[in-house]
């Protein structure tokens, strides 16, 4: 099979273009990939990840074709791939994962061993995450297919709920995993750093897991409008004011059972100086407001080389945190990527049975693979939406 295909590339800082690709190859380099799949993509979203390569924050290259949260319609097999048919449709984990390795057999799939040379870990069309070409195309390529692809069990009923199920790929699981790893449970108070799309999720997903109360916190009107939508609580970042006495006024408490920072490197400070980047702002406000003994998910983006960043540290990742208050209060810290496939089957099935609603949470929006760069500006302005990529026309409006 061969035929055109088109993708969303990186040109340099705030640019990002629409251009003929080549088709995807069952190949790695030279060699053939036969465990591997070529998809049709049904949808493909932007996250918040790619607005820090397409802003200049991070050594992306020019020429890096965009998207890592696909899913899609598998059209070719490799001769080794047993389980996967094609016109399957599935989701694919945003991590790429060999399957084989010490890390993907312990569930650790964010950090596989196998898949890029520079370091544990790959995702598509990611900086320094193996050079794997991205998804936001019309076709794509994904190996190991088999361990990597959740096959959605009627493809009808998928297409119904695409809106929902296209978020299974990153965002769902990273806002899910967010929340579990800051512990939270039936009755837990928490804490949202962040009303982006994965604030968003991760907002929903305390819900799902029985949160008692969901704060959450944003410098955006339309975003925190969006979180209260769905019954979270919200506090404006751009108001001076102390943030335990704003906790206090919702909770009758000064701190909360779990905090998870849905921000990441480019945070900001609060108050009248939200306008100034504080790269450790978020984290050392973790450390504040989480009661001791507390846990603080961090499913937020930090990287190790920052060009863009305001001082000679954090241009390598070096943040001034006040790490003794965490010490002191007896936290605990859970750094990295999502291992998607520990958590897309069990949040599959809340969507199929409809006990989550991900899609309106988030405020989904539907758009052409040739709006995709206006989607990055509007995502980029603060827009309270989640942009979702239909490359082929094949989700109903």
């Amino acid at each position: 099979m061969s035929q055109g295909n088109r993708g969303v590339v990186y040109k340099g800082p705030g640019k990002v273009e629409v251009q003929s690709i080549p088709f995807p190859e069952l190949a790695l380099g030279n060699r053939k990939c036969d465990h591997g799949v070529i998809l049709k993509v049904v949808t493909t979203n932007i996250c918040g990840s790619d607005q820090h390569m397409v802003r200049g924050r991070t050594t992306a290259p020019s020429g890096l074709v965009l998207g890592h949260e696909i899913t899609g319609l598998v059209v070719e097999c490799g001769r080794d791939v047993e389980f996967i048919k094609p016109g399957d449709l599935v989701s694919v984990p945003f991590n790429i994962a060999c399957g084989r390795c010490r890390n993907c057999k312990e569930g650790r799939t964010g950090i596989c061993l196998n898949v890029n040379p520079a370091r544990p870990g790959a995702a598509y069309g990611y900086v320094d995450m193996g050079g794997w070409v991205g998804g936001q195309t019309e076709y794509v390529m994904v190996p190991y297919a088999d361990f990597n692809l959740l096959k959605f069990p009627d493809a009808d009923q998928a297409m119904e709920k695409i809106r929902d199920l296209t978020l299974l790929s990153d965002i769902f699981p990273t806002g899910f995993h967010g929340c579990v790893t800051a512990g939270v449970g039936p009755g837990s108070t928490v804490y949202i750093a962040g009303a982006g799309p994965v604030g968003l999720a991760a907002a929903v997903s305390a819900q799902l897991l029985g949160a008692a109360c969901v704060i959450v916190g944003d410098m955006i009107e339309d975003r925190l409008a969006q979180a209260r939508s769905f019954g979270c609580e919200t506090i404006d970042l751009t108001q001076d004011g102390d943030m335990a006495d704003k906790l206090e006024a919702i909770l009758g408490e000064r701190e909360v059972d779990a905090f998870v920072d849905c921000v990441g490197f480019e945070a900001h400070a609060c108050g009248c100086n939200h306008g100034k980047e504080a790269p450790a702002t978020v984290l050392n406000s973790a450390m504040q407001m989480t009661r001791a003994g507390g846990q603080i998910g961090i499913p937020g983006l930090y990287v190790t080389e920052d060009p863009g960043a305001a001082d000679d540290a954090a241009k390598h990742g070096a943040l001034s945190m006040r790490f003794g208050l965490g010490w002191a209060k007896s936290h605990s810290f859970h750094t990295g990527q999502c291992p998607v496939m520990k958590y897309h089957r069990p949040l599959m099935q809340a969507i199929l049975f409809e006990k989550v609603k991900i899609a309106d949470a988030v405020n989904v929006q539907m758009i052409t693979l040739d709006q995709a760069p206006q989607g990055y500006a509007d995502f980029d302005g603060g827009a309270a939406k989640k942009f979702v990529i239909d490359p082929h026309g094949s989700v109903a409006a």
